[in-house]
């Protein structure tokens, strides 16, 4: 027999030592020539103990509270001794007899590789190495399914596995430390998908604690805490979307956003598969072209949102399993339309089972509390300037992108990484190292993500969701930027919603409020949001924010989507804007669909979907969107009238003209300025009465060779009150 000191038998007898593989299972020695192996397995209140292999059973004796040793000869293979394929047969006092494999027989199932990369910060698959894995072995006394744990805790003094298959009992599944890497992992023989489990850790204040695994895949519908092992069978259907997505640039085409809350869109649907069925068919009927998302990782508060996230490769268990959310996705490929998710690496919420502490150290939040901790959320902030924690924040955006063929990631809170003092008053942040406010590690970390997210994913996009005047967000990181492909017009959202708050006989005094965001229209690569933030939390919802009686608020939400369609950007508006719901959102609704009983929002609907059409089918709106030679002011200062009037043009010099009444009265015989002479065509207005309109129209008409405003053409129109026109040229 093979002897073990008595103090480290004691620690593996509890569970705390931190290579128990050294003692428990099986180990080969000679003695006078002759091989043997000498087998310690721990099983705590065993009456019985025998180790049965393919040549015989035998006895194992209690050494040690708990530990079971026995001793039997080797197997020669050629000129080596080998250790025999075996099975252990317990039986306890109550007369239960188990026969279980040894989880302390295998090898480790994750490489020497996969810990250097991600010590090193640079493992791009990290959820491929961490985390809980199923394995399948071929084994002389029978085929072995299992599932290998592996979890990052450099300062715990022991980690087990726990969950239903040991009562909740790690004493048996103590993990061993893979060298100095912080990895602690193991392989247990016969746990399969379903099974729920968790870490108990000894951490580094000497406190066993259990925590929900970092990398699951799968996650206890809440409040229930556990991780799930999980398995995906799903066969993908979008080959022909992932095949166009990797050879199209996303940026140069058309986007419109339909933003969703998954949970409340409809209350009555009760996952990710009815999800498919009904909103699949709602967002192609009113021709979106991208979905986004609220973040659908993981989260123990659904007040949240989704925005305080525990389980960063989980997606919310509330709607159904990983495979469900990913047949969602399938469907919305398979309809052409993208998928958005919001993403959340700002921050992480301090519930004593997730990230937080884990090791019973700062470990993946910033040990500096002026930097760790987030004064408006009472959150963590990651520690962006630590390799492992950055890896697993870069991997989990390409987790998202590769796993769930997910389009575009919108990164949350942005502005909040970026500034050491953002949200803090002086005394309470410390300048970087050349003396600046910036956080220089999460700007590196953005690079990187964004960067790594580019190269292995072609076609995707990085939206940012950033609300400061910080230069380069959208600009290449090899010239200096941050990376990102487009960016939340913020500016444009809040002076677009002022000026329209306003009343229309105020709206002169106001009118650079909605000229301005042409000032910087091409600094950075822009989005224009109408989103969830904008119709919560007392704000009331995007028809409440019109003045006047109810024809002309209608009316107001149809001049603003029509701006915002023609503006240069990408537009998205969230769920229950487009039928002019009264009330704001409620996550503890659904959108108000009982609205459509009416036909105005009915008609509101029906604008939005011609929008989308007229916007997709016309180049002039969105293949130069930040490019200046795609847009031309034809009238910008006409406050007198609350109009404006340009040009927007394409890449292969398609033109559309955009004129736009937000005054309270219809102008007739308005000169509107044009660039070219003969045949235009009324394209779209919306005061048509399909729309709930007066009915204004102008057809057909002839440019006239009248200069106005260093146009050699004009004409002269009838432009409804607080409506929109869009004119084209005959070819």
């Amino acid at each position: 027999m093979l002897p073990v000191d008595q103090g480290i038998l004691n620690s593996v007898s509890n569970a705390e030592y931190y290579n128990p593989h050294e003692v428990l299972g099986a180990h080969l020695g000679t003695d006078s020539g002759e091989g043997f192996v000498t087998v310690r397995v721990l099983r705590p209140f065993a009456k019985t103990v025998t180790i049965i292999t393919l040549d015989g059973k035998y006895e194992a004796k209690h050494e040690y509270n708990g530990v079971f040793t026995a001793v039997f000869a080797a197997q020669k293979n050629g000129d080596e001794w080998a250790v025999p394929d075996y099975r252990v047969q317990t039986t306890y006092a109550d007369g239960t007899v188990l026969n279980e494999d040894d989880p302390y027989r295998y090898l480790p199932q994750i490489g020497d590789m996969d810990t250097y990369l991600f010590a090193e910060g640079r493992h791009e698959r990290l959820w491929d190495a961490l985390g809980a894995h199923l394995h399948h072995f071929d084994d002389p006394l029978g085929d072995i399914e299992g599932t290998a744990f592996t979890v990052w805790a450099p300062n715990a003094h022991a980690v087990r596995v726990v969950g239903n298959f040991n009562g909740w009992d790690g004493r048996r599944h103590a993990m061993r430390e893979l060298g100095s890497s912080g990895v602690w992992e193991l392989f247990i023989p016969g746990v399969g998908v379903g099974e729920v489990y968790k870490y108990e850790i000894l951490n580094a204040n000497g406190v066993w604690e259990m925590k929900a695994d970092p990398m699951e895949r799968s996650h206890e519908v809440p409040p229930a805490t556990g991780s799930v092992v999980s398995d995906s069978t799903f066969k993908w259907s979008d080959e022909k979307w992932m095949q166009q997505r990797a050879a199209t640039d996303p940026h140069s085409g058309p986007v419109s956003i339909y933003e969703v809350h998954a949970g409340s869109w409809k209350k009555s649907i009760r996952d990710y598969r009815e999800l498919a069925e009904e909103l699949v068919a709602y967002v192609s009927k009113e021709g979106f072209t991208h979905v986004e998302f609220m973040p659908l990782a993981e989260h123990p508060f659904s007040g949240s949102w989704g925005y305080q996230v525990t389980g960063y490769y989980a997606v919310d268990s509330r709607l159904g399993s990983p495979d469900d959310f990913k047949y969602l996705v399938d469907r919305f490929h398979q309809a052409g339309i993208g998928v958005i998710m919001d993403w959340v690496p700002a921050h992480f919420p301090k519930d004593s089972f997730a990230l937080g502490r884990f090791d019973g150290t700062p470990l993946y939040e910033d040990p500096d509390p002026t930097r760790g901790d987030h004064p408006d959320w009472g959150t963590y902030i990651f520690n962006f300037g630590r390799r492992e924690v950055r890896n697993f924040l870069v991997a989990n955006a390409n987790f998202w992108l590769s796993e769930y063929h997910i389009d575009a990631l919108r990164v949350d809170a942005v502005s909040s990484m970026l500034y050491l003092d953002y949200s803090r008053e002086p005394g309470q942040w410390h300048p970087n190292i050349y003396g600046g406010r910036e956080n220089l590690e999460a700007i590196d970390f953005l690079k990187e993500a964004n960067a790594t997210a580019y190269k292995n994913n072609p076609g995707i996009m990085m939206i940012a969701e950033e609300s400061t005047a910080y230069q380069g967000i959208t600009a290449p990181t090899d010239a200096g930027g941050l990376g990102f492909g487009l960016k939340w017009n913020m500016g444009w959202m809040h002076d677009t919603l002022e000026y329209l708050h306003e009343e229309p006989i105020n709206r002169k005094w106001h009118h650079n409020e909605i000229t301005f965001s042409m000032v910087y229209a091409y600094s950075e690569h822009y989005v224009l949001p109408i989103s969830h933030d904008e119709v919560v939390h007392g704000k009331g919802s995007l028809f409440g924010k019109f003045p006047g009686n109810d024809w002309q608020r209608y009316a107001g939400v149809r001049a603003l989507f029509a701006y915002q369609w023609a503006h240069p950007g990408k537009n998205l508006t969230f769920m229950g804007n487009e039928i002019a719901q009264y009330g704001e959102w409620n996550h503890d609704s659904s959108v108000d669909w009982n609205a459509l009983n009416w036909q105005e929002h009915r008609q509101i609907q029906k604008l939005v979907a011609d929008l989308n059409a007229l916007y997709k089918a016309s180049p002039a709106l969105w293949s130069q969107d930040f490019d200046p030679a795609g847009f031309q002011w034809l009238t910008s200062d006409d406050a007198d009238h609350n109009t404006l009037s340009f040009m927007r043009i394409g890449s292969q010099g398609e033109t559309m003209v955009v004129v736009v009444n937000f005054s309270g009265e219809a102008w007739q015989d308005y000169q509107v300025p044009l660039p070219k002479g003969g045949r235009w065509n009324e394209v779209l207005t919306t005061d048509d009465e399909q729309y709930g309109g007066s009915g204004i129209h102008n057809g057909s008409f002839e440019a006239q060779e009248e200069e106005y405003h260093s146009r050699p053409y004009s004409a002269r129109l009838t432009i409804p009150a607080l409506g929109a026109v869009f004119l084209k040229p005959e070819d």
